[in-house]
């Protein structure tokens, strides 16, 4: 982009290395999965085990033979790194082996710029790949040097390295200024659902674990789903309907990644600050995944770092299909819905996940007895018009008793809209079944 650097063909020698720091480690099943979503050919995969990268070429002189040697078999004009390299270690690397070389996070930004579709998204992907770019122009004009001073020998005082950094800063500038006002608009949007109070529940988990799919099965959308990592990049939001709740607002997110780079998660802070202000989170899980605690600990890394953590979270198990496994809901020691087994490719266990979703967000709906006298006939037709009128009992008298079960929300803006006193209506204790029941 900014410096001369080897062209690039499609197929690809891939690395992997194993280091004693459990932490460090990735998985060579997952480099795969990206180089074929990035559209790269996987030629070989070469793997081996160290201490410690090397601090000059990543690996030793062995492993950088056998490099060379399989570029030459497969006729390959790309390596790609399971690992982060530094910008030192990849540009020897590029000297040595006279082919590029991209390292994972390079790789995962490949892939996020091939799948960006709207404004928002195209501006994070340039922010994350201009800031990992700037680490890797030192050293890149080396044939322009500053130009000496003396007649006619005079020059503008700037390099073309200085220039290119000039160019990125102020494009960096300019991209965080048109972010924030995108951050504004969702901050807006937000507030009115909140005003409103509408809940939102935002679909998070591990990359291809099926929230897309679950997704279109829930809300009838047609969200683009596929087997590959990171096929949802924009955020979407649609509207649900959800016994005892009424509309919700759903939110697809992109799905997150073991050693997720940082400056991904700072670029795409205004995508997942819909994760960390929803009401819900449903964290998505493939069921069928050898990997599948250690996937869990991933995203619950990234979300401890944009903030959501804390907030309320029901986990989906999905693809039970793999499995064999029946469609099930588990509970905590309280009855609250923990867990959802489900498949969301054949729409099985769908209506469980409602009924779990209405019980994880209707804490606040309310059932009581209701005595209206027949002069509040509007309050009455209020109540059948909202839905919440369960039984209907009519006494002698004129009166007419109710068993009603709403969200406290619309009770209390059906109230306001008939200039009534809420207070006057709800019961001290909710738990007013009881006394329905020995109503005459």
């Amino acid at each position: 982009m900014f410096f001369e650097r080897p062209d690039a063909g499609e197929t690809a020698v891939l690395v992997h290395m194993d280091f004693q720091d459990e932490k460090e480690r990735e998985d060579p099943g997952e480099l795969l999965e990206l180089v074929r979503s990035a559209g790269a050919v996987p030629a070989t995969l070469l793997t081996g085990s160290r201490k410690r990268p090397d601090s000059r070429t990543f690996v030793g002189s062995g492993k950088l033979e056998e490099l060379r040697e399989a570029l030459s078999v497969h006729g390959a004009e790309l390596v790609i790194f399971n690992h982060g390299l530094s910008p030192s270690q990849q540009r020897n690397l590029e000297r040595e082996l006279k082919c590029r070389v991209i390292d994972r996070t390079g790789l995962i930004l490949d892939i996020f710029a091939q799948r960006a579709r709207t404004h928002e998204g195209k501006l994070q992907v340039e922010l994350a790949q201009l800031e990992y770019m700037s680490t890797r122009l030192v050293r890149g004009w080396t044939h322009l040097e500053r130009q000496k001073g003396g007649i006619g020998l005079r020059g503008p005082g700037e390099t073309q390295l200085e220039t290119d950094r000039r160019l990125l800063r102020g494009r960096i500038k300019a991209i965080h200024k048109r972010l924030d006002k995108v951050r504004t608009q969702r901050d807006q949007n937000r507030r009115s659902r909140a005003r409103a109070e509408i809940p939102s529940v935002s679909l998070v988990g591990y990359t291809n674990a099926g929230k897309s799919t679950l997704f279109n099965a829930l809300t009838e959308s047609k969200v683009y789903a596929a087997d590959q990592l990171f096929a949802t990049l924009d955020p979407t939001l649609r509207r649900l309907e959800i016994e005892d709740v009424g509309p919700v607002v759903m939110a697809d997110t992109v799905g997150f990644i073991r050693h997720l780079p940082h400056k991904l998660v700072e670029a795409f802070q205004a995508t997942l600050q819909e994760a960390a202000e929803a009401s819900l989170l449903v964290h998505v899980i493939d069921a069928a995944d050898p990997d599948r605690e250690l996937n869990v600990e991933q995203v619950e890394t990234v979300l401890d770092e944009i903030g959501a953590l804390e907030v309320p979270t029901l986990k989906v198990m999905n693809k039970i299909d793999l499995l064999d496994s029946a469609p099930r809901i588990e509970r905590d020691g309280e009855g609250r819905p923990e867990v959802v087994w489900l498949s969301a490719r054949e729409g099985r266990g769908l209506e469980l996940l409602e009924q779990a979703l209405s019980e994880c967000l209707a804490d606040d709906v309310i059932d009581f007895a209701l005595t209206l006298e027949p002069e509040q006939g509007r309050l009455r037709a209020g109540l059948h018009e909202l839905g919440a009128v369960r039984e209907e009992r009519f006494a002698e008298d004129g009166q007419t008793h109710l068993q009603v079960r709403l969200p406290r929300r619309d009770f209390l803006q059906l109230m306001a809209r008939l200039g009534e006193r809420a207070e006057d209506y709800l019961p001290a204790s909710l738990s007013e079944r009881e006394a329905w029941e020995e109503t005459p």
